[in-house]
Order: structure tokens, then C-alpha cells, then sequence
């Protein structure tokens, strides 16, 4: 099973960048990310010991969105990626870099929305659990109703 390399924080790495006497002088250290949207999503699913279909079923997204993502022909819109996340069985860390990747907001848990979402992620709800909590907490479902 695929595991997440260690990941430095944020501000440790700033300070290495402010640091340093020039940009290639940081980029050498080899901290700087390469990895794809696309191939994250693959490393989750097979951690997780998923198929594409699985990811369909439980993300609640269409088939076609998903494989387009999975396909790097599309990129997900926010909704989108924490529903992926969703069918991917992403912890909280999970997710939040899945939505980096994707070029998304993380959740923020000052926004009421994002803080309950983190609280289903992190209380090991699903996507429909967690449109549950959301609707009836008043808040837009991920997955909107018809």
C-alpha cells in the first residue's frame, strides 16, 4: 500500500525559501512538489484499495466527471474535489492535499460550511452522511438536490 511521503510544513518551508541566498539554491534542496492531480488520485485509490468504479459509486459524480479527472482531460471544480475525496476515502490530510492539487481551497474550518465537512470527514462520515449533516445544518449539499 502507497503511502503519503513526509510532508514539511508550510511555513518551515517559506523560511527555507526567504532563506535562501537564490531561488535555485531552495529548488536544489528538492522540496519543491512535482507530483500531479492525476497521480495522487491514483496513489489514493489504490492506498485505499479502490476501483474507479468505487470512486464513482461513492463520490455521488457522474462517471463520465470522474474518469475525465482520473484522464487529466478536466480539473475538478471545488465541490467536485472534496466529493472525490469523498469517494476516495481521503482522511482530512488526504483531502486537504487532493483540494491543493486540484488548485482548490482547502477546507478552512472559520468558514461554517468547511467546518462541517471537516467534522464529518474526520468522524469518518460518507458523501451522503455528510449532504445530511450540511442540509440539515442549513448549509449547500455537495451533491446539489434535482
Amino acid at each position: 500500500m502507497a503511502d503519503i511521503p513526509e510532508e514539511h510544513l508550510t511555513e518551515e518551508l517559506l523560511d527555507r525559501l526567504l532563506a535562501s541566498a537564490s531561488i535555485e539554491q531552495y529548488l536544489d534542496e528538492g522540496l519543491v512538489s512535482a507530483r500531479t492531480l492525476t497521480d495522487y488520485l491514483f496513489d489514493r485509490m489504490e492506498a485505499h484499495g479502490l476501483k474507479r468504479a468505487d470512486v464513482v459509486r461513492a463520490s455521488g459524480l457522474n462517471a463520465t466527471v470522474v474518469y475525465d479527472i482520473f484522464s487529466g482531460k478536466s480539473r475538478p471544480g471545488r465541490d467536485h474535489a472534496i466529493m472525490l475525496a469523498f469517494g476516495l476515502k481521503c482522511t482530512l490530510r488526504e483531502t486537504q492535499r487532493l483540494l491543493r492539487l486540484a488548485g482548490v481551497s482547502e477546507l478552512w474550518c472559520k468558514q461554517r460550511r468547511d467546518a462541517i465537512i471537516i467534522w464529518c470527514i474526520r468522524n469518518g462520515f460518507d458523501r451522503i452522511a455528510t449532504d445530511d449533516e450540511l442540509y440539515r445544518m442549513g448549509e449547500a449539499t455537495l451533491l446539489p438536490a434535482d
